[in-house]
């Protein structure tokens, strides 16, 4: 019996090693010390996602942490609007300091509304109407104001109430483009920056697919057959896309091993649970790394590397990487199942 006993535990711990070498277990990439709990136990949303609500949902519930010092820190007045070049976004408007200015997608411009207060006002600070002014390459006539709830007078550009990002800290930094789907910096007439953007590209949406079949608008080769395809990108290097050419992102407080999901409820409205693919229908990744995991409501995600994988509706376009290096945990996913560069990013 002892002899028998023995076997089975050899057996045991091979069969544990060969799992563990199935999803990746030579990589020590964010694996073994990781202690990933799931939302709730022990973590505000705050926590677990590395940013308030707000951040996630985009319906303007605004961020628990740090809101009231980076909110009151920026709540000054516009100054001279300008106009300034980021390469991720385009030609955004800017105040005065050379801070990003923003638009509210649950916001009206006709009539000018907002729909920003409480938590959200202090994670996406609104900017006071009283002393903006407009320089050249944007046109003064856009420049108005509207009455907030508290009474206070907010500016608006081409009707659309503007606002600053709490996270934004230096000058020229977009940090809120794209949060939520419904937060994008303002281009010179009130539209969305990105939406005007040469190419209709964000950062790094330079992709050449390489599949044959056709071209779309934006200059992407189609192939209808593929689920799962390995994009070229201009500063990400190679990078998965999903069948609608979206770029893939993963998460770095989900686990690979063991295979865990943390982003779930709001989160999971901003970042969109990638759904399993057949195998027979990727090209350029190695089957063996293509996998599933089921979620906490039962459902199965897309896994690359055992690492749970998701589209960011921040991305409106193919091509697009606006989600990569999010709040400095997404990232889009590279062939082999690694963080694409973030000095890249």
């Amino acid at each position: 019996m002892k002899k028998m006993r023995r076997v089975t535990t050899t057996g045991s711990v091979a069969a544990v090693l060969m799992l563990t070498a199935a999803c990746g277990g030579g990589g020590g990439e964010a694996r073994g010390g990781n202690s990933v709990q799931p939302v709730g136990a022990g973590q505000s949303l705050a926590d677990a996602y590395g940013s308030g609500p707000g951040d996630l949902s985009g319906t303007g519930a605004g961020s628990a942490s740090g809101g009231d010092e980076a909110g009151g820190a920026k709540g000054g007045p516009a100054g001279q609007l300008a106009v300034r070049e980021i390469a991720s976004v385009g030609s955004v408007v800017t105040d005065g300091a050379g801070l990003t200015l923003y638009r509210f997608e649950k916001d009206t411009p006709e009539p000018p509304k907002s729909n920003c207060d409480g938590d959200c006002a202090k994670a996406w600070p609104p900017v006071p109407a009283g002393d903006a002014t407009a320089s050249a390459g944007i046109e003064a006539g856009l420049l108005g104001s509207v009455t907030r709830s508290d009474g206070t007078k907010q500016l608006t550009l081409a009707g659309w109430p503007v606002y600053r990002y709490a996270k934004d800290t230096r000058a020229g930094e977009a940090n809120g483009e794209g949060v939520g789907g419904t937060w994008h910096a303002l281009a010179p007439d009130g539209k969305k920056a990105v939406d005007k953007k040469k190419g209709g590209g964000q950062a790094g949406t330079g992709m050449g697919m390489g599949m044959g079949g056709g071209s779309d608008s934006g200059g992407y080769s189609k192939n209808p057959d593929k689920e799962l395809s390995v994009a070229s990108n201009e500063k990400l290097g190679k990078i998965l896309v999903d069948g609608q050419w979206r770029t893939l992102y993963r998460f770095d407080k989900d686990s690979a091993w063991p295979m865990k999901v943390t982003c779930v409820g709001a989160c999971a409205e901003t970042w969109k649970p990638a759904a399993p693919v057949d195998k027979s229908k990727a090209s350029g990744i190695r089957p063996e790394l293509i996998g599933t995991v089921k979620r906490p409501d039962g459902s199965e995600q897309l896994t690359i590397d055992c690492w749970p994988v998701y589209t960011f509706t921040g991305d409106t376009q193919p091509g697009q990487t606006s989600g990569h290096n999010k709040q400095g945990l997404w990232f889009a996913v590279t062939e082999t199942g690694k963080k694409a560069p973030v000095s890249a990013g």
